[in-house]
């Protein structure tokens, strides 16, 4: 499930810097500030599935003891 999340936030990764760079070749300001907000949003949500890779690992450690 966690990988299919990565993938999911890599395409909406690649499509935000597709929309940055239409933008800034047609001058459509908000076109590249709309890439540039869906590129955050994937980092954003590529940095919870680490936490939350983080803490079922953490999770495990502990009941194995």
């Amino acid at each position: 499930m966690a990988e299919d999340n990565k993938i999911e936030n890599g395409a909406e990764n690649l499509v935000g810097k597709a929309k940055e760079f239409g933008g800034k070749v047609t001058g459509d300001s908000h076109l590249e500030a709309e890439g540039k907000t869906d590129q955050v949003k994937a980092g954003i949500k590529d940095k919870v599935e680490d936490v939350k890779g983080a803490v079922s690992g953490v999770a495990d450690s502990l009941k194995k003891d």
